[in-house]
């Protein structure tokens, strides 16, 4: 019988995460979300040293903003609570001990200045990798190579150790990734990692695998980094007599710079000017998209694009879409290059599917920072005029400030090239046609513009500029006539007649 789908993302609370651990978490979601399954927010917070106070809730809010939701976790309860690791602190070393019993773990007792000497004598003996495995462990103080009585002894005394896994000689450890395919490694090749430490903590290695057999985990998606470690988790379900419940892993591949040369880093953003995390945290001075004004719907759609493709020429998605396309099948191997404008575009694309009214609501906020208050109406229609220009929600206002207050300066250096005293009557022609026009629409306003520009041969060119110029001050934004319905009938015809007494001016 299939066991019920349940996936789990595993953060650890050591600072923000990174579009690379919202990425893990979407592909996450988006497999529960298809296949019916249920996704958990486990927290691994066994490396205390490490604890950043807020990161846990930051996560929480990271993946809520991005529309990732959880079916169980630290946040929302569940079956198999606590999800935070360090409160399932007493669990962990019953697991350690039964591998000891098993012959499959021991106890190691050497001293931080004894693995730093054991260290740098294998270096001097030419080996560039020194690691605790098979070997070292025959000459370092720990169960394998003391008496009985002698490692009774250092227990009974209160001496410090950790537990070790034993790994074995010369032992095929072969898994089947479902990105990667078949992988092989030998044991030989894997040192004998920490499981438990001597402040009473289970490392990485034991707490996920016996978190992820108790809560019953059937698919493990995590980054590729953790494919060196995967071989050590194999193992443990082995030793365990856990091989029938393991989990099918999934190793993502890394996302990479721009430019293809290496892993993307959490200093990145400040170099290529584009935030790598989902909201700001100014006690870590870290900026956000959220706060750049990017959409959620295009901060999942880019993510996903990082490492996954539909096999179509599809890129824009919604939500539901990328649950019914997504599936491993389609994530490649190799790195996936992190393009910031590329981002901008998918940002761009969504903000044009989002209504003038979805815009206003989400601007709105940013408008009250700037101390500006309008008419909801009118700020729909602002961003119905605006959506195709802007890539980010604050563009809407910065790119088109004449929409929210008088024109205080003009491109003088279009005017003087497009402006000519003769033009001054036709000028005022075409403003008392613009006052005339009772129906004050985009159609309506192109149709006498125009009709009174064809009746006196005046070309497009020669006019056009000057009454963007006169409306906007600048040459960029919506075309002319939907700039002027949004700014209405008075409020055209004022900067029109105000425009043109500034114009001699520059002659």
């Amino acid at each position: 019988m299939e066991r019920p789908i349940r996936l789990r993302y595993a953060p650890s609370p050591t600072g923000a995460q990174h579009l690379g651990g919202i990425r893990t978490a979407l592909y996450n979601y988006l497999f529960v979300k298809k296949t019916g399954g249920k996704l958990v927010l486990r927290i691994e917070d066994t490396d205390q040293a490490r604890y950043v106070p807020g990161a846990e809730e930051y996560v929480i809010n990271s993946c809520a903003w991005a529309g990732i939701t959880f079916d169980e976790g630290v946040h929302v309860g569940g079956p198999f609570a606590p999800y935070r690791q360090s409160e399932r602190k007493d669990i962990y070393k019953k697991y350690a001990m039964e591998l000891i019993e098993k012959g499959h773990a021991y106890y190691a007792f050497d001293t931080p200045e004894e693995l730093e000497a054991m260290r740098n004598r294998m270096m001097e003996q030419g080996n560039p990798s020194p690691a605790y495995d098979h070997i070292t462990r025959q000459y370092m103080k720990n169960s394998v190579s003391l008496s009985r009585d002698e490692v009774e002894r250092r227990l009974a005394n209160g001496e410090p150790y950790v537990i070790r896994i034993k790994m074995p000689r010369n032992e095929e450890v072969k898994f089947h990734d479902l990105i990667r395919g078949w992988v092989s490694f030998n044991s030989s090749q894997l040192d004998d990692k920490v499981l438990f430490k001597s402040d009473g903590m289970p490392t990485y290695h034991l707490a996920n695998v016996v978190d992820d057999y108790l809560m019953q985990i059937t698919h493990v998606v995590r980054g590729e980094e953790w494919l060196p470690s995967a071989p050590t988790h194999v193992m443990t379900y082995k030793m365990f007599g856990w091989e029938d419940v393991m989990p099918s892993f999934a190793h993502l591949p890394l996302i990479l710079k721009p430019e293809g040369n290496g892993k993307l880093s959490k200093r990145d953003g400040d170099k290529y000017g584009f935030p790598l995390y989902s909201l700001s945290w100014p006690e870590q001075q870290i900026s956000g998209l959220k706060e750049k004004g990017f959409l959620p719907e295009a901060y999942i759609n880019f993510l996903a694009f990082l490492g996954w493709n539909p096999g179509t020429d599809q890129e824009i998605f919604t939500h539901d879409e990328l649950i019914a396309a997504f599936s491993f099948e389609r994530i490649g191997k190799s790195g996936a290059r992190f393009d910031p404008e590329k981002a901008k575009w998918f940002n761009q694309q969504h903000m044009r599917l989002k209504s003038g009214e979805e815009l206003a609501g989400m601007l709105k906020p940013y408008l009250e920072t700037k101390g500006v208050e309008v008419d909801a109406d009118y700020l729909t229609k602002v961003c119905n005029a605006m959506k195709d220009r802007a890539v980010f929600i604050p563009d809407l206002y910065e790119l088109g400030t004449y929409f929210f207050g008088d024109i205080e300066s003009y491109d003088e250096d279009t005017i003087r090239k497009k402006w000519k005293p003769e033009k001054q009557e036709f000028f005022l022609l075409l403003i008392e046609k613009i006052k005339s026009i009772d129906n004050f629409t985009e159609h309506s306003i192109e149709a006498i513009v125009k009709d009174t520009m064809k009746e006196h041969n005046i070309g497009m060119g020669e006019i056009m500029p000057l009454l963007r110029i006169a409306l906007a001050g600048v040459l960029q934004g919506p075309p002319v006539f939907a700039m002027m319905d949004v700014l209405g009938k008075k409020n055209s015809v004022d900067r029109l007649q105000k425009a043109l007494e500034k114009f001699n001016n520059f002659q």
